[in-house]
């Protein structure tokens, strides 16, 4: 199945979006549009043909500290702040639960964090988790945990590994 997959605009359709998560249902109806116009993020959604949100994903430059960043990486950079990129936010709406859409937008998250890391420096992709599901989600794709926080983490070398295949 395709997907349209699109930035967030004044005429998506938000209102009935509903993951039953309530802080991401309420990023989405209320404060994604002000983190766009701030360009603290990008907000990008899956719609239905009435414009309807089905799903959506935000991104955003970070940074990690050097010493979370599994050894065989870290010994290889001098810097001690990391360059990432941030998928803060990742979400479909229940009513669309059996068309995999958090894979959709997390293969289409992936794919725009890696073609942009070559034009704005990125050595990975990471994720926080909002509960045990998610991050059993994430670990699926290659995610790994980073140490003493709660934080998940992809190399943009992995993630090329993905898209080759």
């Amino acid at each position: 199945m395709s997907y349209l997959i699109e930035l967030l605009n004044p005429t998506h359709k938000r209102d009935e979006f509903d993951c039953e998560q309530e802080s991401l249902n309420l990023y989405l109806h209320k404060h994604a549009s002000q983190d766009v116009e701030r360009h603290l993020a990008v907000c990008y959604v899956i719609v239905t043909d009435k414009n309807e949100v089905k799903g959506y994903y935000t991104l955003s430059n970070s940074s990690i500290d050097k010493d979370l960043i599994p050894n065989h990486i870290r010994k290889k950079l001098s810097y001690k702040d990391i360059p990432v990129t941030l998928s803060g936010r990742l979400a479909r709406d229940k009513r669309y639960y059996t068309e995999r859409l958090g894979e959709t937008l997390l293969l289409d998250a992936l794919n725009r964090c890696y073609d942009s890391s070559f034009k704005i420096g990125s050595l990975a992709v990471v994720v926080d988790p909002i509960d045990e599901k998610a991050r059993a989600f994430y670990l699926k794709y290659g995610f790994i945990n980073l140490p003493d926080c709660k934080k998940m983490f992809i190399s943009m070398k992995t993630i090329s590994q993905i898209f080759k295949s």
